[in-house]
């Protein structure tokens, strides 16, 4: 059946995340991935250069993790993770990810997703200070440009204002300071641009009151928000100022655990520890929706020694297949060194970018952390001015980008990409061949 007839059934059927009718007319209805590629229904193939939505880490048709699905399946396919219940593979699982994560992490909830995990982050720094005797430490600060989810408090957090309107008024007791953002971030004189951005966050403290200040959220590298890589001195003091003032510190590294930077954990290149760490995408690789968070030793015992009963659930959570196919996938991470083919093909990616458009006029900025990179198109490099919204440039690049064999994302006028750890040279280099004619086509 063509695309133009799936089309036709989906519109009748369908709603989408970000739903859009006009958008979708012109969508593309996938059959078939293999590797870093994806067949359409008219037998098109695109490189994938967001790895799906930034999960598809080991790429698509890994027979391994099928089987790992069916084998479970097969066993056991479902039992409830409730207090009172338990499974072999919710066992094994966490075990092996206390072996993985951060050293003071070794206790974990699952979910089956992001927004999930980003919503027991919540409830989990509330809990704590309760059960501390502080239960006037409520709020959330984070960033703008920050994705964290769109259920309703997973939204209030996510500093992406486009993800508001239609469902204001947000949660109280969400804060959003600004995004350290080296292209665009104006630091005062006489500090360095990462001090200066993190020192956003003890000011935000203080005018909140430290003592109504549950935890700070914050991705290691904003996805969604256009691959914004904070300076080298930034979360350093960030982890001191969450010190300073007793407010727990949460890496939302759904997008960038298990490898995708060049590290398992992206804090790590900054060599410091958050107090609750939350996943997915890529602990499954897609394969099935699955994710979770990772709590300190410190906020475990103070669970534990209260007695008193964490009064949050999901159906799912450590669901026998979801934990089966994450083990198998971490078996693939490790023994295909997934974290060093993200660093090494990063650096190939980013110096390709920079080669074939560092020099364009309406190139404003070429960044990126191992396989996660992003092209930013400004209508002024000098003065770093935007295009007006209206000439929809973005749009008209990933529409380029589509038709060339292309398929990935933008935020405004930024182009992402981060495709899966699998693909191959040739790939990459077709990749910075496609996106530079896209963008040569739209802007000259």
């Amino acid at each position: 059946m063509s695309t133009r007839d799936l089309i036709a059934r989906d519109t009748a059927h369908l709603i989408h995340p970000l739903h859009s009718t006009v958008a979708q007319q012109g969508a593309r209805v996938w059959v078939k991935g293999e590797g870093a590629l994806l067949t359409d229904a008219d037998g098109h193939e695109y490189i994938d250069g967001l790895a799906g939505l930034w999960n598809v880490l080991a790429g698509h048709g890994r027979r391994e993790l099928a089987e790992a699905a069916r084998a479970q399946c097969e066993t056991l396919a479902y039992a409830s993770g409730y207090t009172g219940s338990s499974n072999e593979r919710a066992i094994e699982l966490a075990e092996h990810l206390a072996g993985l994560t951060y050293s003071s992490i070794n206790r974990f909830f699952f979910t089956s997703g992001g927004g999930e995990a980003t919503e027991s982050s919540i409830k989990m720094a509330r809990a704590y200070w309760k059960l501390r005797g502080r239960a006037d430490k409520t709020k959330v600060i984070s960033r703008i440009e920050g994705y964290h989810g769109v259920t309703l408090a997973a939204m209030s957090a996510t500093g992406l204002s486009a993800y508001w309107p239609l469902f204001e008024p947000r949660v109280p007791g969400f804060v959003h300071i600004p995004s350290p953002y080296p292209y665009r971030y104006d630091a005062p004189p006489g500090v360095s641009q990462g001090i200066a951005a993190a020192n956003e966050l003890e000011q935000a403290i203080l005018r909140e009151g430290a003592d109504t200040v549950a935890m700070f959220l914050a991705e290691p590298v904003q996805g969604a928000g256009g691959v914004i890589v904070p300076q080298d001195d930034y979360f350093s003091r960030i982890r001191e100022i969450c010190d300073q003032y007793d407010v727990l510190l949460v890496a939302d590294e759904v997008i960038t655990a298990f490898g995708r930077t060049g590290t398992l954990f992206a804090l790590d290149h900054w060599h410091i520890e958050p107090d609750i760490v939350q996943f997915a995408k890529a602990i499954t690789s897609g394969y099935i929706p699955f994710g979770g968070i990772g709590i300190s030793d410190t906020i475990a015992s103070t669970l534990d020694d209260d007695g008193r009963a964490w009064m949050h659930a999901h159906t799912y959570s450590a669901h026998p297949v979801g934990c089966a196919v994450a083990i198998r996938n971490l078996r693939i991470i490790e023994d295909e060194d997934l974290p060093g083919q993200c660093a090494d093909k990063g650096t190939r990616l980013l110096a390709s970018l920079r080669t074939a458009l560092g020099d364009h006029p309406h190139v404003g900025d070429i960044r990126g952390k191992g396989l996660m990179c992003a092209v930013e198109l400004v209508a002024d490099r000098s003065t770093k001015e935007s295009f007006p919204a209206g000439d929809k440039v973005g749009p008209r690049v990933l529409q380029e980008t589509a038709r060339l064999g292309l398929f990935s994302r933008i935020k405004a006028d930024t182009y992402v990409l981060a495709p899966p750890a699998v693909i191959t040279d040739d790939q990459l280099d077709r990749t910075v061949e496609i996106l530079s004619d896209a963008i040569r086509t739209v802007l000259g």
